[in-house]
């Protein structure tokens, strides 16, 4: 019997079944609803909704504590934090918020407008608010300079949040027909101790006319105002100030370190490329007063090749070539940026190392924020300040009045590589590098000539010479200002000086009427400062002397006898003092060729005569009207030699008619010259023509002679 084993069929159909299953389980579709993300923040924020009256204003110590109550809840309010502490975020959140409450729609046109003082810090606010508000609905545009106004015109009439720039912002106010702001329910200006800055005056004073007054207006910066003027202008109601490091014992950042450096200003570029030789793997700022500077160097900085990349970012740059140097700049993990201060507000680059301010800062403000760069959101970072042996303790002073610590670092100038040889060759070599070795240098005495501080920015305390050779200029160009700025200071001291004779003089209070005169009067001689002047007599004068018991009244008193004998003697006898006083005035040649006018004396001019005596100008003999003209040029030069003033139409007319007569008379016969000499070469031409005619006829004949009497001959010898 064949023993075989039971199929068992219905387990293998079971297991068939089950795969089946699974793999109908794999595929089935889950029909249950997902709640979407903006939803879930929805229910978060409405569970913190209660908990905001419980925050204090007062007690913020970071961002996390920051009261967003307050924008929540419609008041105004002036922010203020340090540099990198989200700033930005605290006003952006607050604003999709009350837009979303709102239930804001394209129809409804513009909501929120945030004014950046810089195209940069727009820029970068913009890409802030494309990260944070990417599950609403709502319809944002960056409105800066430098893009097409045509494209931003079309689009701009429907936008519900707006970051701009006031320049482009006005133009739009101007010129596009749809834009409205009627319905703007917020206003946020970054950086708005900047914003309401002189430089923005006029521009911001017109938007504001274009916008609504029913609005919330929220003002955000590391260094907010609180100038009335400022306020009254924005018609703040009850506004809110909150700040951050008002209790803080620092205004900066704690992680980071600050220090500052003394250095001559010859020495600032080679300072700098030392500096930059020994930071090669590192990420650096370098702030510059002006463009031309910042040009300069990085022109200069990239012929020498520092050995890493070096980039510039100033105003009167491209704004799309802008645009790429800040996001190359953002990507790079080493380079060195050359700026000017619109990197120095809002622009939060990644893992700076140093920031370097190679000119001093003209205010406070301006250093928070140039060094603010670094050491961002709880990240380290180093700053040095770059100054003068003049600038120091004025700048160090004010800087430790308003919480910045920082620390003097002394440099070995041995260890300072000299590079002013090396710019002298590039230049020489370079024409329109040399130009610019110029523009920067001027750039940076204007901006000194042109800060208010004088007792930090002096032109006097700067060697131009040794700082033009610096710049690669082996010539000092002439600066106007450093001799306005001198001419200033003199006048100045003298004022001050006569200041203080005038307080002495009046704190005798036992002097008379009759000496109080006495010294008014000489010091109206001090100020106009008289000086004795050489008389040439042949009899020696000497002055009596003066007795004090005569009863003259007179209110001077002879101090010393002079005698005037000869004009060696006057030299001799003037005191010292006048002889000070006494200015040499050196002839110029202006007023050498005057004093030759006034005399009739006429220069460098050669005169011809003919055989009759007429006299000849350009080998043509001189008509009588330029005679005329000479009478009438001496009338005239007598007038005014005795006083008279003015210009006689009349006599100027007649100058002018004599002297168009001649000019026309000499265009005449020069036109005969011309006329008369094509004559003669014709006639020249003519007459070798015809010699040359006469010579070809004669020859042809004595060759026609030679013929005959050769037939004659032959014929004769054939008869013979």
């Amino acid at each position: 019997m064949n023993s075989e084993k039971p199929r068992n069929t219905g387990g293998q159909y079971e297991n068939r079944n089950k795969k089946n299953f699974k793999n109908k389980q794999k595929f089935q579709p889950n029909f249950k609803k997902k709640v979407p993300v903006w939803k879930q923040i929805d229910s978060e924020i409405n569970q913190l909704i209660p908990l905001y009256d419980q925050i204090e204003p007062n007690k913020i110590e970071s961002f996390d504590d920051f009261p967003l109550s307050k924008p929540l809840k419609g008041y105004d309010l002036l922010g203020a934090a340090k540099t990198g502490s989200g700033k930005t975020l605290a006003f952006l959140i607050p604003i999709l918020e009350i837009l979303y409450a709102a239930k804001w729609t394209k129809m409804d046109g513009l909501g929120v407008l945030v004014i950046s003082p810089t195209r940069e810090l727009a820029y970068q606010t913009f890409e802030v608010l494309k990260k944070i508000g990417r599950f609403h609905d709502f319809s944002a545009g960056l409105v800066i300079g430098g893009k097409d106004l045509k494209t931003e015109s079309k689009i701009i009439s429907q936008t519900n949040i707006i970051i701009c720039t006031p320049g482009r912002l006005l133009q739009h106010m101007d010129e596009t027909v749809d834009f409205s702001c009627d319905n703007l329910k917020v206003l946020v200006l970054d950086e708005a101790d900047r914003i309401l800055d002189l430089g923005f005056a006029e521009t911001m004073n017109a938007i504001l006319e274009n916008l609504p007054s029913s609005r919330q207006t929220m003002l955000f910066s590391a260094t907010q105002t609180k100038s009335i003027k400022d306020l009254a202008r924005l018609s703040l109601k009850n506004p809110t100030y909150v700040s951050v490091h008002e209790h803080s014992a620092e205004s900066t950042p704690q992680n980071l370190v600050q220090n500052y450096v003394v250095c001559d200003t010859h020495d600032k570029i080679s300072f700098l490329w030392s500096f930059i030789r020994n930071h090669l793997n590192q990420k650096l700022i370098v702030f510059f007063q002006s463009c031309k500077q910042v040009k300069y160097v990085y022109e200069s900085f990239t012929r020498l090749q520092t050995g890493m990349t070096t980039l510039a970012l100033y105003g009167t740059m491209n704004q799309l070539k802008r645009m790429e140097i800040y996001d190359q700049f953002v990507r790079k993990s080493s380079s060195v940026l050359f700026a000017t201060d619109i990197a120095a507000r809002g622009l939060d680059f990644p893992s700076i190392n140093w920031v370097v301010q190679m000119d001093c800062p003209p205010d406070v403000n301006t250093y928070i924020h140039r060094v603010g760069r670094t050491a961002r959101y709880e990240k380290g970072g180093q700053g040095i300040l770059v100054l003068t042996p003049f600038e120091e303790t004025e700048m160090i002073n004010d800087l430790k009045n308003k919480k910045i610590p920082i620390s003097k670092i002394e440099v070995n100038m041995k260890r300072i590589e000299n590079i002013d040889s090396k710019l002298q060759s590039i230049c020489a070599s370079d024409v329109e590098l040399k130009e610019s070795a110029k523009r920067a240098l001027k750039a940076y005495m204007r901006s000194i000539y042109l800060m208010s501080n004088k007792k930090i920015f002096n032109l006097e305390n700067i060697d131009v010479v040794r700082f033009s050779s610096s710049l690669g200029l082996v010539v000092a160009p002439k600066i106007r200002l450093a001799k306005k700025q001198n001419k200033q200071s003199e006048s100045k001291k003298e004022l001050a000086a006569n200041f203080k004779d005038s307080q002495g003089e009046e704190d005798t209070d036992n002097a008379s009427d009759a000496e109080n005169e006495k010294t008014k009067i000489v010091k109206k001689l001090r100020d106009n400062k008289l000086v004795i002047k050489k008389v040439k007599q042949q009899q020696p004068l000497n002055f009596g002397e003066y007795n004090q018991n005569e009863e003259d009244t007179d209110l001077f008193t002879v101090k010393k006898n002079v005698s005037i004998s000869s004009d060696s003697d006057d030299t001799a006898d003037m005191s010292d003092d006048n002889l000070a006083q006494k200015k040499i005035k050196i002839k110029s040649k202006a007023s050498v060729a005057k004093r030759l006018k006034k005399k009739n004396i006429k220069i460098n001019e050669k005169v011809r005569f003919d055989e009759e005596g007429n006299r000849i100008a350009d080998g043509i003999n001189v008509p009588k009207s330029i005679n005329i003209t000479d009478e009438l040029a001496q009338e005239l030069n007598k007038k005014t030699q005795e006083g008279f003033s003015g210009i006689n139409i009349e006599e100027a007319k007649k100058m002018l008619e004599n002297e168009d007569k001649f000019d026309k008379q000499l265009y005449r016969e020069r036109i005969k010259r011309e006329h008369r000499q094509k004559r003669l070469k014709e006639k020249e031409a003519r007459r070798a023509k015809r010699q040359k005619t006469d010579e070809s006829e004669t020859g042809a004949v004595l060759l026609g002679a030679e013929d005959e009497n050769f037939e004659n001959a032959s014929d004769n010898d054939q008869s013979e």
